[in-house]
């Protein structure tokens, strides 16, 4: 989004280029290719609604979850933030705190709902 000019702050930008990236997936789906989205999946309700949408195109659905610590989330973003590549776009801790409380870890239920990888 940077590349293209958009603030990253932008909720609502964000969610359209999400929403575009999910209609290109269904598409690509459809047409039998593999798929890898890996944004939009912070609520149990976003992971539900990709999985519904690929399961209802007859695919099948695995969710890659990896538990990375705060601390080390942390260390890359500052490293991310040291490259001139993303000097328009630096990522606060404050943020980083924030954004953490918003994200619901996949629970065994939940992962038991998708394939097997």
């Amino acid at each position: 989004m940077v590349a293209l000019g958009f603030d990253i702050q932008d909720e609502q930008a964000r969610d359209r280029v999400e929403a575009l990236f999910w209609g290109l997936a269904q598409r690509l789906l459809a047409l039998g290719q593999s798929v890898i989205l890996e944004s939009g999946f912070w609520s149990r309700s976003d992971r539900d609604e990709k999985r519904l949408g690929a399961r209802a195109l007859g695919v099948d659905v695995q969710l890659h979850y990896l538990e990375v610590p705060l601390e080390e989330r942390w260390r890359r973003i500052e490293a991310r933030n040291d490259d001139p590549m993303w000097s328009g776009a630096p990522i606060s801790r404050d943020q980083l705190e924030a954004w953490d409380r918003y994200f619901e870890v996949p629970d065994p239920d939940e992962i038991d709902l998708f394939d097997l990888q």
